[in-house]
């Protein structure tokens, strides 16, 4: 399971993700060095470090080496979310909570992701053969703790009317990201 990035860490993996190349340590600390005073045996020591743990792999070329991400930042932060939701005693509440919040274009974008998962699943499960029906004890749907938080569960249910930020002209107000 992956552990949260320190924010150095962070600060040199956001630069290799969003590069989407082969990077060098000179090429993040210089970028790095336009927002702080860093030197480039910290640098080296973040790769490092991030190549020990996985996220990065290198390459040698000549006396130095190029890192480049294992995985994207969308896949690093969808293992935080499940790791998250997993350490949950009681995991709907958790989603209740997390739709809460939630901002309009947060939500819409979870309504799409739902859609596209909905979409590669089979239309039909098989029916269970005579005698064999499976029994699924549906999990309680915890009281929200907020108003809003009732109405981003039944959204991301597909039962919720439109959010404030679905129609053309639309306020983009809500929480940030």
């Amino acid at each position: 399971m992956p552990r949260p990035l320190g924010d150095l860490e962070d600060a040199v993996m956001t630069r290799v993700w969003e590069w989407n190349r082969p990077v060098t340590v000179r090429e993040v600390l210089e970028d790095l060095q336009k927002e702080r005073s860093i030197a480039y045996t910290t640098v080296m020591t973040v790769l490092d470090n991030l190549h020990q743990k996985g996220w990065v792999r290198r390459e040698a070329e000549g006396r130095a080496y190029r890192y480049e991400a294992v995985s994207t930042r969308a896949a690093y932060a969808a293992a935080l979310m499940n790791e998250a939701w997993s350490a949950s005693d009681n995991p709907a509440a958790a989603l209740v909570a997390f739709f809460g919040m939630m901002s309009p274009e947060q939500r819409h974008a979870l309504r799409d992701a739902v859609r596209m998962v909905q979409a590669d699943e089979p239309a039909e499960e098989p029916e269970a053969a005579e005698g064999t029906e499976q029994q699924v004890e549906a999990a309680p749907r915890p009281a929200p703790a907020e108003e809003g938080e009732a109405q981003a569960a039944a959204e991301a249910d597909g039962e919720g009317g439109p959010s404030e930020g679905d129609e053309p002209g639309a306020g983009t107000g809500g929480k940030g990201r």
